[in-house]
């Protein structure tokens, strides 16, 4: 990972969420998709391995996955199919398991069964689907009875999770007839939305869209050879190093104009002080001068994963930076609005817990370096990596944690804080 001209170059594995989406669309099509620079990591693989217990084949040779998909007619697992942490990965499973001839139930860790999905299960069946919470609390685990899924029309509450419409939207194709999911109530973190739409329209069904009424095709997905851009979320904690040092950075695989809404953080960025700059040779971010880094009031609903990273680089800015409008990060792998504010407190930042946000008065010259609880949630971990570059003594309960998104995390960030180092040292 070279510096040219003080530019720290990177590239960063691939997309999770377009990893995710892929994987679905594939594994519904009839014939063979090729992956290329998919994300490996623990949630791509929990995936990966519950739809080759749905029959797909799914084989890895270097940067590339080579997906044979079931023609929407997916086996009977014939087992449970536990998911770990993977919310995304369930919600889609729970969708994806109606289209099977049999029953299905999908497990997870202790922290999924609060996890809500009832929205979701309610949806499957106006669709015609079995589909409950066992232990009635409308979170996993959950048992998914079907013959195939029924169409028509189908009202959905998305106000907790997209990911819930996401996970209709990807196996709408294959029901016996046209399908029309009319929302009930706000869509949160509408940017994943948008990524769902263009995988599948990527792999050849197109969705109609008027107000808060998306209406899906029967039709089959056809097979690809589908390149994932860069993670964004994982961008972010790159970018946001060079906001709070002054250094440039620039990840080489993420285009000029991304899919995904989290890449949206460099403009947020630029609003702070930092210079943005998008090519085709990546994206770059450089940091202001000491003490010009600004806060900003912000609504971050759109960009949810990335507004710890955002309060971290808060903490290193000049002022009082509000981010509002994310309680639904109270119900991501931990609770992370109390968890970020409890870890910025241990290391001496004044922080303010909302009810849908968080408060962050910057300044650093008080921190101090502490033990930082992970939560067993993968961005509490590497936001804070952010933070340990500029406050000495900053450690991990954790540091594995990293695993479910980024498993060579802490590689990729020793690499940056050797050169950020080696430059402010000259």
């Amino acid at each position: 990972m070279p510096m040219d001209k003080g530019i720290f170059e990177i590239q960063l594995p691939g997309s999770k969420s377009i990893t995710q989406r892929a994987l679905i669309t594939a594994s519904l099509a009839q014939g063979t998709s090729t992956l290329i620079s998919p994300l490996d990591s623990e949630d791509t693989q929990l995936l990966r391995d519950a739809l080759r217990n749905f029959g797909v084949s799914i084989t890895q040779d270097g940067q590339e996955w080579s997906v044979k998909g079931v023609a929407g007619r997916p086996e009977c697992p014939g087992t449970e199919i536990f998911m770990g942490n993977n919310g995304t990965g369930i919600r889609f499973l729970m969708s994806f398991a109606a289209l099977a001839d049999c029953t299905t139930v999908l497990t997870g860790k202790k922290r999924m069964e609060e996890r809500p999905a009832a929205p979701l299960l309610q949806a499957l069946k106006q669709l015609g689907v079995q589909a409950e919470s066992i232990k009635g609390t409308g979170c996993p685990p959950v048992r998914i009875t079907s013959s195939g899924l029924g169409g028509g029309k189908v009202q959905l509450s998305a106000s907790i999770s997209s990911q819930f419409l996401s996970s209709l939207l990807l196996v709408a194709p294959y029901a016996s007839s046209p399908v029309t999911i009319e929302l009930d109530g706000k869509l949160v973190s509408r940017p994943y939305v948008d990524i769902t739409l263009k995988v599948m329209s990527d792999f050849g069904i197109v969705t109609e869209e008027d107000g808060n009424v998306f209406s899906i095709p029967t039709g089959s997905y056809v097979p690809q050879s589908y390149t994932v851009e860069a993670d964004a979320s994982s961008a972010s904690y790159f970018f946001a190093a060079a906001a709070i040092t002054g250094a440039k950075v620039r990840v080489t695989n993420m285009p000029p104009k991304p899919i995904q809404g989290d890449a949206a953080f460099v403009d947020l960025l630029e609003q702070m002080g930092c210079r943005v700059e998008r090519t085709n040779q990546g994206t770059l971010v450089q940091g202001p001068e000491k003490g010009r880094l600004r806060a900003i009031e912000v609504d971050m609903s759109k960009w949810p994963d990335v507004a710890p990273t955002l309060a971290i680089v808060a903490a290193f800015a000049q002022g009082t930076t509000v981010i509002s409008n994310v309680e639904h990060l109270r119900v991501k792998e931990t609770d992370r609005i109390k968890a970020v504010v409890n870890e910025l407190k241990k290391i001496g930042c004044n922080a303010e817990e909302l009810k849908d946000g968080m408060i962050i008065h910057g300044g650093s010259e008080r921190f101090r370096g502490a033990t930082i609880n992970t939560y067993d949630d993968h961005r509490i971990a590497m936001c804070f990596a952010v933070a340990s570059l500029l406050v000495p003594g900053i450690n991990f309960d954790d540091r594995s944690v990293v695993k479910k998104s980024f498993p060579t995390f802490w590689e990729y960030w020793q690499r940056l804080e050797d050169i950020i180092h080696q430059f402010s040292e000259r």
